[in-house]
């Protein structure tokens, strides 16, 4: 049995309210601290990962789409890019903080016992994963396009595999992490990128020669 944080959090619909759902809307007003991170910050030349050729879906991830299957498909009458204007950006950096506040990091085996689970943090606990598609399925909501957000596998600091988002833009590909409530251009996080998702069809794509994890197990 799941434990955590769901009488909180007992629906998405919950969760997004206790989120603060004008946060979502254009226009909206950040949360304290939230701006001091502009998009003026970012690098004035976008810099793009080059995806190459399809690669090999972590085991998980495929089991998430069984159940989720919404979260998973792909629009390619979607933009796959996003235009970041200030309120997009906005939208972006708040909806970072506040899910990264408000979800308790723990990994799926102290959370369910099992090696590598996706889903959508339900009672309010997760790993990497878990985080990233919870701010995705927010943003989509907001209307950002759900193809210019997708699911990257890296390899962290500890020489770990963990799960980011990229967001397409723009501006360049910029990342949406747990570790951090910085939106970051990907060449300055510092991980090495292994494949995300492609945006033409479900599945995913190589960004790289590196060897891939198995799981996107850690916090």
């Amino acid at each position: 049995m799941r434990y955590g944080i769901s009488q909180r959090f007992p629906t998405l619909k919950g969760r997004l309210a206790a989120l603060g759902g004008a946060v979502l809307l254009a226009g909206l007003t950040l949360a304290p601290g939230a701006g001091a991170q502009t998009l003026a910050s970012l690098p004035t030349v976008p810099s793009t990962i080059t995806a190459g050729a399809p690669a090999r879906a972590i085991a998980a991830w495929v089991d998430f789409c069984q159940s989720y299957a919404a979260e998973c498909a792909v629009d390619t009458a979607e933009p796959a890019q996003i235009t970041l204007t200030p309120a997009t950006w906005n939208t972006i950096v708040s909806v970072n903080r506040r899910v990264n506040k408000s979800l308790r990091a723990v990994t799926d085996m102290e959370h369910l016992n099992v090696a590598d689970r996706w889903d959508l943090a339900e009672d309010g606990s997760g790993d990497c994963e878990d985080f990233q598609l919870l701010k995705r399925k927010f943003l989509a909501e907001a209307g950002l396009p759900r193809r210019a957000m997708r699911m990257t596998v890296v390899i962290d600091e500890k020489g770990e595999g963990h799960a980011v988002l990229t967001l397409i833009t723009d501006r360049g590909d910029i990342v949406l992490d747990n570790k951090t409530s910085a939106v970051l251009p990907w060449r300055q996080t510092g991980y090495t990128f292994i494949k995300r998702e492609s945006q033409s069809t479900v599945g995913w794509v190589s960004l790289g020669r590196a060897t891939s994890p198995v799981t996107t197990a850690n916090r």
